[in-house]
C-alpha cells in the first residue's frame, strides 16, 4: 500500500478537480443558459487533467525515484492514478449530479430534444446518471492510459 501513496493521492486530486470544474461549469452557466456551449468548453478540462498527470509524475521522478524515472516507470505510476480516478468515478459522478448540479440531465434532456440531436427516449437514456457513470469508468481508463503514455513519454528522465 505505502508504494501506490502518490498514485491513491493524485487519484483522489484528479477527482477533486473534475467536481471543482463541474462546478465551474455550473456556475458559469453551462449546466442551464448556455448550456448550447457546454460540450465545446468542457473539452477545455484536458488541460487541467494532463497538468494533473504532469505534476504527479514530475513528483514521483523527483521525491520517489531520486530524479530518474524510466517511460515504464511513469507509465504504470500515472495506470495507477487512473484505477483511482476510475474506481471514484461513479461516486464523483453521484456527487457531480446530485450536489454540485441537480438539474444538469433535465437541462441537457431539453436542450437535446429542443436541438434535434435526439428524440426524448434517447435523451433520457444517454442523460442518466447510470449512463454518465458507466461513461465515466470507461472514459477514465481509455484517457487515463493514453495520457499516463503520453506524458510519462515527456516526462522520463534517465540520469
Amino acid at each position: 500500500m505505502n508504494n501506490y501513496k502518490l498514485e491513491i493521492r493524485w487519484g483522489f486530486i484528479f477527482s477533486v478537480a473534475m467536481l471543482l470544474w463541474l462546478l465551474v461549469e455550473r456556475l458559469v452557466g453551462l449546466h442551464s443558459t448556455y448550456i448550447e456551449y457546454h460540450m465545446v468548453w468542457t473539452n477545455l478540462f484536458a488541460v487541467v487533467a494532463i497538468a494533473v498527470y504532469v505534476f504527479a509524475l514530475r513528483q514521483k521522478r523527483d521525491k520517489e525515484l531520486n530524479g530518474s524515472m524510466t517511460w515504464k516507470q511513469g507509465f504504470m505510476s500515472g495506470v495507477g492514478i487512473t484505477v483511482v480516478v476510475a474506481i471514484l468515478s461513479p461516486l464523483t459522478q453521484w456527487l457531480a449530479h446530485t450536489i454540485v448540479s441537480p438539474h444538469f440531465f433535465t437541462n441537457m434532456v431539453e436542450f437535446a430534444v429542443r436541438s434535434g440531436n435526439m428524440t426524448e427516449a434517447q435523451a433520457l437514456e444517454y442523460f442518466s446518471l447510470q449512463s454518465y457513470m458507466m461513461q465515466a469508468v470507461i472514459g477514465a481508463v481509455a484517457m487515463g492510459v493514453i495520457t499516463s503514455a503520453v506524458v510519462a513519454f515527456f516526462v522520463r528522465n534517465q540520469k
